[in-house]
């Protein structure tokens, strides 16, 4: 794979509109040739083809409970526990305006 040149970084440097000098294009020739090299080991690793497509690297399994049908708390209980209530509900402070 061939390095990537300065002029090529200084390239993609105007395209993003990032103003570089002379010694931060050596840096980042430096680095983006590394992470090109990386990617390319990546690719010469496996065929995507022999892959199969994961969303997890361990096989999950949802556990779930049966749903049950059970009686609620009753709302004088559930108003029994708040500081204030009014007409079977809970009282709070007013947040909004009035619009």
């Amino acid at each position: 794979m061939p390095e990537i040149t300065r002029e090529e970084v200084a390239h993609l440097a105007r395209l993003a509109r990032l103003a570089l000098d002379e010694a931060e294009l050596d840096v980042l020739a430096g680095q983006l040739d590394v992470i090109l090299g990386a990617v390319a080991q990546i690719a010469e690793v496996t065929d995507a083809a022999d892959v199969p497509p994961t969303s997890h690297a361990v096989p999950l399994e949802n556990v779930t409970r049966p749903d049950v049908v059970v009686a609620s708390l009753p709302r004088d209980a559930a108003l029994a526990g708040a500081p204030a209530a009014e007409e079977g509900r809970f009282r709070v402070p007013r947040i909004l305006d009035e619009e």
